[in-house]
């Protein structure tokens, strides 16, 4: 809310300097404001007084704008990077999946680590459990487990996330 459309009786109001003028009326408020050919500009409007203060609206808004857009620019969404994995797969196999699964980790992705089983290969559930542990193992030097190994339907899966 800008000028005329504050409607308290009463606010807390900072100077153009960032100085605190104390609780006044709006309407001294809006006073001081028109005289230093400035916007009264409601920055706080929950507090008891609402705080308000005298600025350049245009200049207030493209600072707001500008800051909204820094902060969005360091943001990063986590991916969740998915590798997929057989019970019957070989020790240099393995590797190549723990290399990939090393970079997507550095990177600051977390990693989906999948086993399917296919056929008859679901019968030895419980036999295969040692590849999940031993990628994890593997990976212990960056990463930690954050779900430990879960059987889903013809699936086993594990998440790890980068070290803190």
């Amino acid at each position: 809310m800008i000028n005329e459309q504050i409607r308290d009786r009463e606010v807390r109001l900072i100077g153009a300097d960032g100085a605190q003028l104390g609780i006044m009326s709006s309407r001294e408020a809006m006073r001081l404001a028109e005289e230093a050919g400035l916007d009264l500009v409601k920055i706080a409007p929950t507090a008891k007084p609402p705080v308000c203060k005298i600025v350049d609206y245009g200049k207030f808004k493209y600072e707001q704008v500008r800051k909204e857009k820094e902060a969005r620019k360091k943001q990063r969404t986590v991916e969740i990077k998915e590798i997929r994995l057989s019970p019957n797969i070989d020790t240099n196999d393995l590797n190549t999946k723990v290399n990939a699964a090393r970079k997507f980790l550095t990177k600051g992705d977390k990693v989906k680590i999948t086993l399917r089983f296919r056929g008859r290969e679901i019968a030895h559930m419980n036999n295969s459990k040692h590849i999940l542990d031993d990628f994890a193992k593997s990976l212990a030097d960056i990463a930690v487990v954050e779900k430990a190994p879960k059987v889903e339907g013809r699936s086993m899966t594990m998440f790890l996330t980068e070290k803190r």
